[in-house]
């Protein structure tokens, strides 16, 4: 497939028009989890942003967005500085300027493997020293032939390999959870968000409907 610009604004209008809503309040949801690991004074860039949903409702100082989607840049909010690059070239991120580059459901999507490590090699570039790398993305380990459901896969992760290719960049994993999340919101029944709220505080519950894994890691010194 096709990494044009144009090809990305029409498989992500097909696949989220229909709930751009829910997953705006999802986000609202999720961010205020993650707010345990990005602080009201940090500066965090979403890569892979999309729609923006996560990068707009995060409580944060600064906020970058990078994707070639040019959707994008109508999506964001205004406090948002939107990166319209190829996320694996040199990014064009001052470096050592960020405190949390926050991925999801996004690095499945990269053509190749190179491509992820020439992405994490520029994600620790642009980290602070200890600043966070933190992902979210399907786990291939529990989803089987589902994974393929999305034309736009292309690398198949688990939580292990990603963790290998991690370090093998220069970060320590501090988090790694092989269940988190279930699989897709792009599909299926839109559930109640108090539903969502109760699963996020019970961690056994991840066990049984996790699909996807979730990765907190660092920057070396």
């Amino acid at each position: 497939m096709s990494s044009a610009p144009s090809d990305l604004q029409q498989i992500y209008r097909t696949r989220f028009e229909k709930n751009v809503e829910y997953r705006r309040q999802v986000w609202d949801v999720l961010c205020a989890f993650f707010a345990r690991w990005i602080k009201p004074q940090d500066t965090v860039l979403d890569l892979g942003c999309g729609w923006c949903e996560f990068i707009n409702a995060v409580k944060c100082a600064r906020k970058f967005g990078m994707d070639l989607n040019p959707d994008a840049r109508s999506h964001a909010n205004p406090d948002v500085t939107v990166v319209e690059q190829d996320c694996s070239q040199a990014w064009h991120v001052q470096a050592g300027s960020l405190d949390v580059v926050f991925t999801s459901n996004f690095l499945e999507h990269l053509p190749n493997k190179e491509a992820l490590e020439r992405t994490l090699e520029s994600a620790r570039y642009a980290l602070k020293p200890g600043g966070l790398f933190i992902a979210l993305g399907p786990n291939i380990k529990y989803l089987g032939g589902a994974y393929w459901d999305f034309f736009d896969h292309y690398i198949a992760l688990t939580e292990l390999s990603l963790e290998e290719v991690l370090v093998k960049s220069g970060f320590e994993v501090r988090e790694n959870f092989g269940r988190f999340l279930p699989y897709t919101m792009s599909q299926g029944r839109q559930y109640p968000l108090w539903m969502l709220r109760a699963y996020l505080s019970m961690r056994p519950a991840w066990r049984f409907w996790g699909k996807q894994f979730f990765v907190v890691a660092s920057k070396k010194a």
